[in-house]
């Protein structure tokens, strides 16, 4: 994925929309937060074992793609307006991760491992 030309074609379909201004980080993350609802609505009811079997029902895994997809442009769409260099702040996310969330520590689990009971 080419994020820097997808950022540019964003940029370019909302300057061809005069949408800057309403392309506020606030209004962007707002944005963001109400499509990763609309993401996770599609999920709401379904057991786990269903939500590994969307691609079984056309209608719904299109949905979800469509959701996903709107949750990627709003976050591109806001990096992008607060001059974040995604890639550089995945890649120190990871690696604070790495240091948080030792192997040893955290393989296997999902309780955070100083939330654990001794």
């Amino acid at each position: 994925m080419n994020i820097a030309a997808i950022q540019q074609a964003l940029r370019e379909f909302a300057d061809e929309r005069d949408w800057d201004q309403f392309h506020s980080p606030k209004n962007l993350a707002i944005a963001l937060a109400v499509e990763a609802a609309e993401l996770l609505e599609r999920f709401q009811w379904l057991k786990d074992s269903e939500s590994y079997r969307l691609s079984e029902k056309p209608e719904d895994y299109r949905a979800v793609r469509e959701e996903v997809a709107d949750v990627l442009i709003y976050l591109l769409r806001l990096a992008d307006r607060l001059s974040i260099d995604l890639e550089e702040a995945v890649c120190e996310k990871m690696r604070k991760n790495a240091e948080k969330y030792p192997v040893e520590l955290a393989k296997g689990n999902a309780v955070k491992y100083n939330r654990r009971e001794p």
